[in-house]
């Protein structure tokens, strides 16, 4: 379920920018978030993933988050050879497959986790599938993260300035040069929608 913050519901224009279709946790068979693992949040900033992994354009979307919740939610060895904790949900709140499909992930009142040394509260977390810096960025991705953005920032009042990528905040490759290399356009269309209202 997509969650707007309760305080400035009644303050939103009615112009904003149009929520793309999403694809909700109930499609994918999600299980239900351990609310003992998560903390909640007001959504501040943005922050842009990659999911660091090789494209599957053969696997649904549908599919992709049931794996990553099975592995969200168990203690697990990561490729580095460290432990990742057992998390109470998937990390991210939007994945963005190569077709350009938007699943919903963790509840976006709840903070998301990383495996990295920043802290996501306030943070909404989007992750675009594959590895940005070799893999290929599609359209349909370019596009669906485009309108999320948009429709995030508006709908929790998220600046400019608050909008990065995952290297922004730690020291990690992701979200890949070709996310990076979006951020600009990102960053002046949600500084027109700020200057608009």
């Amino acid at each position: 379920m997509f969650v707007l913050d309760p305080g400035w519901t009644s303050a939103l224009p009615d112009d904003l920018p149009p929520m793309p279709s999403l694809v909700a946790r109930e499609a994918w068979q999600a299980k239900p978030g351990n609310a003992a693992l998560m903390k909640r949040h007001r959504i501040r900033s943005i922050t842009l993933h990659h999911t660091g992994t090789p494209q599957r354009p053969d696997l649904s979307l549908e599919r992709k988050l049931f794996n990553l919740q099975l592995f969200s939610q168990r203690e697990d060895q990561l490729a580095g050879g460290r432990t990742k904790p057992a998390w109470g949900d998937v990390p991210y709140h939007f994945y963005i497959s190569t077709d350009g499909r938007i699943g919903v992930g963790r509840e976006l009142e709840y903070a998301g986790d990383t495996n990295t040394s920043y802290d996501p509260t306030g943070h909404a977390l989007i992750v675009v599938e594959g590895m940005l810096d070799s893999e290929t960025f599609y359209p349909a991705q370019q596009a669906s993260l485009r309108r999320l953005v948009l429709a995030l920032a508006a709908r929790h009042r998220v600046p400019a300035n608050r909008l990065g990528g995952h290297k922004d905040y730690a020291q990690t490759d992701c979200p890949g040069q070709k996310i990076m290399d979006e951020l600009p356009w990102l960053r002046r269309a949600v500084g027109d929608l700020s200057n608009r209202g």
